[in-house]
């Protein structure tokens, strides 16, 4: 990866936070979110599995979309989930009718993922009494089950083979691991101990930390409405630990992992797809998931099979839980603008926001409302930058097209 690549610190996320896209050419239109056919230089179809993370070729000068992409602006794109890859548009070749459809699918596809994403502390809730570090345990070992059953049915294992021949990759997915770890067990302790709404709190910053570490480890320049955010945002903590008494770790953890994360999956680039990605990691982490459940098997005892059977089978279910919305904003992330998800991705924290406050009934007193009030201006601000800047990027491609 380039120096300048780097430096743009275009970073996505995701509760899990891969994010694959097919290579242009693939018939995404007609065979759905994750379609495995694509079309052969001559037009022919052929059964060759997508690789759903490789580079795009390079269009014509004249694609205002294509341009803008390739000049990525840290407050746009840091409103985006850690995932890899910049999500690709249509194809300049489509038909208008055609462009449409796929970006109301890929709009649909991305909230979804959010949808379900922000509705996981209700799922994590009805595996009690199963504890978090046995939740995480079994997801780990579940999502390595579920993506080795999708790397089977996709035919796909080469594809994990040559990234393992890569000894620059594996270390970043091992990094990767770690973090997402981090991520699982603290989200994990956080919803089974009555904290939601400082989960919700941890990826409503996150964005704004992704910008703060554009600055500190990509040595980013901000912009002035970017530095008022980021102000506004530190005087939310402020307030937050003035009035709750406690310093959010919480949030902080959450927002941290996963933009560190965001910035790893960075640094692996297109090279690691969202299954093979996601299968690494989990793989990486078995020998703790292991030992998480041998503790807790000699303590308070495993609770798989003990509960009952819709308890079972809601706990063999952590695996798909992980995946399916990896996937959906996979198909999602190709069809639509950077702006649209970097919107859609809230949608997940409103909801977290909503069930810890309303329906878990967590205390909310004034002073986190404020602190909150003030993370949303933050937001808001960092929000109305990123489409402004998205805007004159894409002028700015209008212009040099019309010159050439």
């Amino acid at each position: 990866m380039s120096t300048s690549c780097c430096r743009r610190a275009t970073f996505w996320r995701s509760s899990s936070a891969e994010t694959p896209r097919v290579t242009k050419g693939s018939d995404a239109s007609a065979s759905g979110p994750f379609s495995l056919r694509r079309s052969g230089a001559a037009g022919q179809d052929y059964d060759e599995p997508v690789n759903l993370d490789a580079p795009e070729p390079p269009r014509g000068a004249g694609d205002a979309d294509e341009a803008a992409r390739d000049a990525p602006d840290l407050g746009e794109t840091a409103l985006v989930t850690a995932g890899v890859g910049v999500p690709s548009s249509t194809d300049a070749g489509a038909s208008p009718t055609d462009a449409s459809r796929e970006r109301a699918w890929g709009g649909l596809y991305t909230f979804g993922a959010y949808l379900l994403w922000g509705f996981l502390p209700l799922y994590f809730l009805a595996l009690a009494p199963t504890g978090p570090w046995e939740v995480v345990a079994w997801r780990i070992l579940l999502s390595l089950v579920f993506c080795a059953m999708l790397l089977t049915v996709t035919r796909t294992w080469p594809r994990l083979l040559a990234i393992l021949r890569q000894r620059r990759l594996v270390g970043w997915t091992v990094v990767a691991g770690l973090l997402i770890y981090v991520n699982w067990q603290v989200f994990l302790i956080a919803t089974l101990t009555g904290h939601v709404i400082e989960t919700s709190l941890g990826y409503f910053i996150n964005p704004i930390l992704t910008v703060l570490l554009g600055v500190l480890i990509l040595r980013e320049r901000l912009r002035v409405t970017q530095w008022v955010a980021l102000g506004i945002a530190a005087a939310a903590v402020g307030v937050i630990v003035a009035g709750y008494g406690a310093f959010p770790w919480i949030a902080l953890s959450l927002a941290t992992s996963f933009g560190l994360y965001g910035l790893v999956k960075k640094q692996i680039g297109p090279s690691v797809d969202a299954v093979s990605g996601l299968t690494l990691e989990s793989l990486w982490l078995t020998p703790v998931a292991i030992i998480q459940l041998s503790a807790v098997g000699v303590t308070a005892g495993l609770t798989l099979g003990t509960a009952g059977a819709v308890h079972a089978v809601l706990l063999l279910l952590a695996g798909v839980m992980t995946a399916t919305p990896l996937l959906l904003f996979a198909a999602g992330a190709r069809r639509v603008p950077l702006t649209v998800i970097g919107l859609l991705q809230f949608v997940a924290p409103i909801l977290q926001f909503t069930i810890g406050v309303w329906i878990l009934q967590e205390p909310m007193p004034p002073e986190r409302w404020i602190g909150f009030a003030l993370v949303w201006v933050a937001l808001v601000i960092l929000s109305a930058d990123s489409v402004s800047a998205a805007r004159r990027s894409r002028r700015t491609a209008s212009d040099v097209a019309d010159l050439t």
